[in-house]
Order: C-alpha cells, then sequence, then structure tokens
C-alpha cells in the first residue's frame, strides 16, 4: 500500500473515530435536575441542596448492588436524627394511596404514632432480610441490651424486571453500610440505592428528592422529601403532555388496539409503586403528619399517576422537631406542636416537593441493563423539547 493511500486510510479511521465518540456522547446524555429543565413546581423556595437533608439532622445512606449480568438493586437508608431512635423517638404516620405492596411496620406507627428506627428502602422480595439485618443493627447499639421488641420500618418497590428478584440479593452487610455512611448534605439520585433496578412511566426510574423552605412568616420551616420511584401511568411535567409526545405511556396498546380493530389484552396498565418519605422540622404531632402525608398523593396525581390497581403507594411523614420528640420510657408526654390553622402552608411545600422528586428521579436517572432487559433513561433533549412546545422554558430563555 502507498504512503498516500496508508495516510488516507488513517484518515477514515480517525474520522470514524471522532464519531464513535460523538456518538457515545450523545448517548450517555448528561443527567440533570428538574430545575435544571426549568421544571420548578410550586411556589416556595427549595432548600440549600433541594433534598430530604435540609431538614436539619436527616442523614441518607445508600449501597448499590450490581453483581453480574442479573443483581440490579440496592438499599436506602433515612434516618430522622443522628442518636438512637428507638431511645429518642419521633412522631410519625403512614398514609397508604394504593396499598398493592409490603409496609413493613406500617401498622405500628400508624398505632403509636411514633418511629423508633430508621426506615429502610429496597426491592420488593428483600424487605424482610432488609428488616432482620436492621433488628441485628440496632440491638447492637448501646443501651439496647434489654429490648425485646423493635419496630423496625422498611419499604419497597419490585424491580423485577432488571434485577433477579428471586436471588434476594439484599446482604446484611449492605444494609449496614447503608446505615453507617449515611450523611446530610446532597444525594445523589437515579439509579442507585434502592432505585437501582427501578422504571417510571416505562422510563428508568430511581431515587429522587426535593425540599421546600417556608418563609419566616409562614413559620420558617423546612420540608424535605425522598422517593423511590417504580410506577405508571401518563407522565406529565409541570402540566405539559411529556408521556404523549415521547410516545410511551399507560394503556396506549388498548388505544392502539382498538384503533387498528384489536380486542386483545392490552399489557401496559402503568402497574408500578413508589415510596414517599416526606420530612419537616415543623413541630407536628402524628395526627397532622397523616394529613401531610396524605397530601403526598396530590404531588404524584400531578405527575400522572393514577395509582393503578398494582401499584403500591406508600407514603411515611415524620417530624424531627425536639419539639415534640419522644422518650422512649417517658410516663407522659409534654410537647408542643402547631395548630391545624398552621397546616396549610406545611401541606403546600409537602405538595411541591413531592412532585419535584419525583422529576428528579426519573431526570437523574441513568440507563440500566440487567436481567436479560434494557430500560432507557428518558431522552432529557426529548423533554427540553415538549416543554419548550409549551410553553415552559428552561433557565435563562
Amino acid at each position: 500500500m502507498s504512503r498516500e493511500r496508508r495516510m488516507i486510510v488513517r484518515l477514515i479511521v480517525a474520522a470514524w473515530l471522532i464519531a464513535c465518540s460523538f456518538s457515545a456522547f450523545a448517548k450517555d446524555e448528561a443527567r440533570v435536575r428538574a430545575r435544571d429543565l426549568g421544571v420548578a413546581p410550586g411556589i416556595f423556595s427549595p432548600g440549600t441542596h433541594n433534598a430530604i437533608t435540609d431538614v436539619a439532622g436527616v442523614r441518607v445512606g445508600q449501597v448499590t448492588l450490581k453483581h453480574g449480568e442479573t443483581v440490579r438493586t440496592g438499599v436506602t437508608a433515612i434516618l430522622p436524627h443522628g442518636g438512637n431512635v428507638y431511645r429518642s423517638r419521633v412522631p410519625a404516620a403512614v398514609h397508604v394511596g394504593n396499598g398493592f405492596g409490603k409496609f413493613i411496620g406500617s401498622t405500628q406507627v400508624n398505632e403509636l404514632g411514633e418511629l423508633e428506627t430508621p426506615i429502610l428502602l429496597t426491592c420488593t422480595l428483600c424487605v424482610w432480610k432488609a428488616a432482620d439485618a436492621m433488628v441485628e443493627w440496632m440491638l447492637a447499639k448501646p443501651d439496647m441490651q434489654q429490648v425485646r421488641s423493635l419496630n423496625v420500618v422498611v419499604g419497597e418497590t419490585n424491580d423485577g424486571g432488571l434485577n433477579d428478584i428471586r436471588a434476594r440479593p439484599v446482604t446484611a452487610d449492605a444494609v449496614h453500610r447503608a446505615l453507617e455512611s449515611a450523611t446530610d448534605g446532597p444525594v445523589q439520585e437515579g439509579s442507585v440505592g434502592a432505585g437501582t433496578g427501578t422504571v417510571a412511566f416505562g422510563w428508568k426510574g430511581g431515587i429522587g428528592t426535593s425540599s421546600r423552605k417556608l418563609p419566616a412568616s409562614l413559620g420558617g420551616w423546612t420540608v424535605g422529601v425522598l422517593v423511590q420511584s417504580n410506577f405508571g401511568g401518563v407522565l406529565q411535567v409541570s402540566g405539559a403532555p411529556v408521556g404523549r409526545d415521547l410516545d410511551r405511556y399507560a394503556f396506549q396498546h388498548a388505544l392502539a388496539a382498538q384503533a387498528d380493530g384489536d380486542h386483545g389484552p392490552a399489557d401496559d396498565r402503568g402497574d408500578g409503586s413508589i415510596i414517599i418519605v416526606i420530612a419537616t422540622d415543623a413541630p407536628l404531632g402524628d395526627r397532622n403528619l397523616r394529613r401531610v402525608a396524605s397530601r403526598a398523593m396530590m404531588g404524584l396525581g400531578r405527575t400522572g399517576s393514577s395509582a393503578s390497581n398494582g401499584s403500591g403507594d406508600y407514603i411515611l411523614a415524620f417530624s424531627t422537631a425536639d419539639a415534640v420528640r419522644r422518650a422512649f420510657d417517658a410516663p407522659r408526654l409534654q410537647t408542643s406542636e402547631l395548630a391545624n390553622e398552621q397546616m396549610s402552608a406545611v401541606f403546600q411545600a409537602s405538595v411541591e416537593a413531592v412532585e419535584e422528586a419525583i422529576y428528579n428521579a426519573i431526570f437523574m436517572a441513568t440507563t440500566v441493563s440487567g436481567n436479560g432487559e434494557t430500560v432507557e433513561a428518558i431522552p432529557l433533549d426529548r423533554v427540553r423539547e415538549s416543554l419548550l412546545r409549551h410553553g415552559i422554558a428552561p433557565p435563562g430563555e
């Protein structure tokens, strides 16, 4: 081969490599949070990190499990404060939007109105292993030698598409690492922790978080939310019909079959689940926390969920305020909490933060392959196009 021909071949190969690199870059689109797309639900401003950890004392730890070609799951731990939650309990309440799921410990939380352990999120068939591991972790703590009853709280969503869920791959070590590594500050989102193998609106789902800081005239309280998103429906973002624009939404097979005169079964019913955890430093008792938790369904509905038959929609809300903290052995509780008339702003902040946390979970999620399946991350360029088409402009425009 002549020198000139070798030079041409090298140039062609170099051009091909550059093209491939650009193609890979385009495929691995940088993930951004909702606010980077101009999506800022509601009227109140977020806290410093726009995360559940903006509520002072709340910490989050996550362990992602990816083994071989089949395991895509993990654990997310939420700690209400830095002390022993069993000995210094926080008021809490659970609201069930649709009860197709497993939420260990929820009945006692609602019966007694308090939380006595951290909260764990994981995959459906691993909730019992996670609960057992947290029992072990809690009982090993100082001043727990005489404890003979412990109400651990573990929620789940089903990641059995991307993850070999029957292998029940969550270990005690993973749970302990999630609990021990919990920190305040920014929270990793998307395909991490308990969101590693989850799916939302037909795209990759995951962990999302957001917060709201009320103005001083409304108490100055902070509300923080963390979600494990794994549900379906017809995605809308700030009212824009993104799911329809991207041609991926629940029941579209049934609608297409009807248009074609085909009356066969449809398999896209929008099933799935979501766990929503709400933390606040507002001094609330369990009764008003139950009211806060119920409002989360409004934020969920704004994103396009209809809480389908096969969806487990669970919300747990708790308060970290010292004024409502409960010592485990107190003969009487002397607490001071907000009156009903002061609740409306907290409700509003909760709805806004839930909506944004769900968007963050989806927008920050990356494409994941596992267990013989691949679930794509939602293409943010097309989301931007949809938002612009419906009058929602990104920052600076």
